[in-house]
């Protein structure tokens, strides 16, 4: 059979299974067996133990149980609740200030514990209701902290980013100073499109400052400093020349439970194995999805698919920002249905070849691929931010929610425009701290 037929029958079965409701990296192992014995005979099963397990013989992979623990023991106290409130008592001062402050919370957040869904609930559970309380529309409260949510999974230190630089031997170090200034443009965004709606809406009383003395403001510092710090060490480490992302990892991890032990009193011993349960249980199933898309790429290459695609792209006389487009919009859609570190694993082995084909920086390409999956995050029908907002604040209808992240969806496509405008915006800064990429 041809490959490329081939490539479309492997795509299409694996659709199927996917949503057949097997999990994922289940799904990926039975796809990759199922073609392996049918063209290579059963002996190609020998091979598959060995791959699925040497996929893990990396010291990189280290870092996203370590990471993880890091995010779950800030998630597990009143950081994200402390941080709110920090930030709404320093920028109240600004028009829309706490819309603003509320967005600020999510990225810093974000940068503290990796993940989009932790991020809505820790923050939403305090600035929702604060929000509706104070006269914000109900969409720009639901949905600016649905978009902040997804800040998660882009600025660094970021999980998805690990598992990127993995997957296609990429410099970790790279992606994550990739993500910075990518971020904080959407940040920008996020804050200009929430100011502008509130605004719009013609309430004046929700942009009137509230006064809070300077006593009150520096109060709460010392319960959210630390954790700015730490966040701050771990990129100075890594950076610094210092220690490795999987060594400072480890260190950040540990320092985040020590602090919530003795900041947050998470002494009890019921607390701290819920935090190491979770972790383990996020921490494996990544890493068995990675195994897995291990083997689902050696398929993919033992078959010559993902050459055969390569080869094939090479020959088409098209603009290769065309091609790109497509990329989007293939992107756009497995984002819709598979959580951001299924696409990256499954979709990384076919992509990379098209993308360095085509000329394009495989750190650029990251940060568009990661701003694709924050997309997917608060689009339907999984839309995962979506359902945490709306477990939070039950009284606003999911339609409502769906509506109000809309204009985030558009500042997140307008990021991608100007990040293919001005490729600088995401490789800029790698290059300034580590050097020009060979």
């Amino acid at each position: 059979m041809d490959p490329l037929v081939l490539g479309a029958v492997v795509a299409l079965v694996t659709i199927l299974v996917l949503f057949s409701g097997m999990s994922v990296a289940v799904g990926l192992l039975v796809v990759s067996a199922g073609f392996l014995i049918v063209f290579d005979g059963m002996r190609s099963l020998e091979l598959m133990p060995e791959i699925l397990f040497g996929k893990l013989d990396n010291f990189a992979l280290l870092a996203i149980p370590m990471f993880i623990i890091m995010g779950a023991s800030i998630a597990s106290t009143r950081a994200g609740a402390d941080l709110y409130e920090a930030l709404e008592r320093w920028l109240t001062r600004i028009p829309g200030g706490l819309v603003i402050s509320n967005l600020g919370a999510c990225a810093l957040f974000s940068a503290m514990s990796g993940s989009s869904p932790a991020t809505c609930a820790a923050i939403g559970k305090m600035g929702i209701p604060e929000m509706r309380k104070r006269g914000y529309p109900d969409g720009v409260a639901a949905g600016s902290i649905a978009a902040g949510g997804t800040l998660g999974i882009l600025i660094p230190p970021s999980v998805t980013m690990i598992v990127y630089g993995v997957a296609t031997e990429t410099s970790i170090g790279r992606l994550f100073l990739a993500g910075v200034m990518p971020g904080l443009l959407l940040v920008g965004l996020f804050m200009a499109w929430s100011v502008f709606s509130t605004w719009r809406s013609g309430n004046a009383a929700v942009l009137s400052p509230t006064v809070y003395s300077w006593r009150e403001r520096f109060e709460i510092l010392p319960r959210v400093l630390p954790f700015l710090a730490i966040i701050l060490g771990v990129l100075y480490a890594m950076y610094g020349g210092i220690a490795t992302p999987s060594e400072t990892a480890a260190v950040g991890a540990l320092l985040c439970l020590v602090i919530a032990m003795v900041i947050y009193k998470l002494w009890s011993p019921a607390a701290l194995w819920v935090v190491l349960r979770d972790s383990t249980r996020e921490s494996v199933m990544i890493l068995f999805i990675i195994a897995a898309a291990g083997v689902f790429s050696y398929m993919l290459s033992s078959l010559y698919i993902t050459q055969s695609i390569a080869e094939w792209i090479g020959t088409l006389e098209v603009n290769r920002w065309v091609l790109m487009g497509a990329v989007n919009i293939f992107l756009l859609i497995a984002g819709f249905f598979l959580p951001p570190v299924a696409v990256i694993l499954m979709a990384a082995p076919i992509l990379l070849p098209i993308i360095l084909t085509a000329g394009f920086d495989p750190i650029w390409f990251a940060v568009i691929l990661t701003i694709n999956m924050e997309i997917g995050l608060i689009s339907p029908p999984v839309g995962l931010n979506l359902y945490v907002i709306n477990g939070i604040a039950p009284d606003i209808k999911l339609k409502t929610i769906l509506y109000g992240s809309l204009p985030y969806v558009a500042c997140m496509v307008l990021a991608i425009v100007l990040l293919c405008l001005f490729p600088g915006i995401a490789t800029w800064l790698p290059d300034v701290v580590m050097g020009e990429a060979l």
